[in-house]
């Protein structure tokens, strides 16, 4: 079963987690939210069941998994099936993309992050969030990766190798958020700027060239 299997196969349960795991689901979200611009035009790639969409007020969305689409557009949200490798979207098309927890599922991860700068207006924001592998969050789902039907095809990455890659695609201006750094499922944390401690890591970038 291939990543997009699983993602189709478990819609259901996947946006389950949310609901039963909500403190965790909060605390992102106000990671986010540090970077989120307001009232302007967004695209969240490998948008899923739309939550973080949903929260964020973001306007479109893209996802490879038709169920999840199906779901997206039930909360409302405009979105398309495709792949962040080959986005059916035209060049400057938007004033931000928003990635979260994607970049651990990317075939192709300098290909899409090229494709992520050809559909931004120049100028255009990237946040990307993600789970930093050196985090003891991120070693605990690499030891239950492979009993997990989601993240079995998952290849998580550092904050250092994610803004390398941001580089060589054209993004600079870096700005770096964490949460979940005592990971606690009773207690929503408020974002620490930088990285280093916590489990879920955001960061910002916008083009440069």
């Amino acid at each position: 079963m291939t990543g997009i299997d699983a993602f189709d196969n478990f819609a259901k349960e996947y946006d389950q987690w949310f609901d039963e795991h909500p403190v965790w689901f909060q605390s992102e979200v106000k990671a986010l939210e540090k970077v989120i611009p307001q009232g302007k035009f967004g695209l969240e790639i490998g948008i899923g069941s739309a939550r973080f969409a949903e929260k964020l007020s973001i306007d479109r969305g893209l996802d490879p998994s038709e169920k999840m689409v199906e779901i997206a557009r039930q909360r409302g949200i405009e979105t398309k099936v495709g792949k962040a490798e080959n986005m059916p979207f035209e060049d400057n098309r938007f004033d931000y993309a928003v990635m979260v927890t994607v970049d651990c599922f990317l075939e192709d991860i300098p290909k899409a992050f090229r494709e992520v700068r050809r559909v931004l207006k120049p100028g255009g924001e990237f946040i990307n969030g993600m789970i930093d592998k050196d985090s003891p969050l991120g070693q605990t789902y690499e030891k239950k990766k492979e009993d997990n039907p989601f993240y079995k095809h998952a290849t998580f990455h550092s904050p250092d190798e994610i803004t390398a890659l941001l580089k060589e695609a054209g993004f600079g201006g870096f700005e770096y958020w964490q949460t979940l750094i005592t990971a606690s499922e009773t207690e929503v944390e408020e974002p620490r700027k930088g990285y280093g401690e916590g489990g879920f890591v955001v960061i910002k970038a916008h083009t440069v060239r």
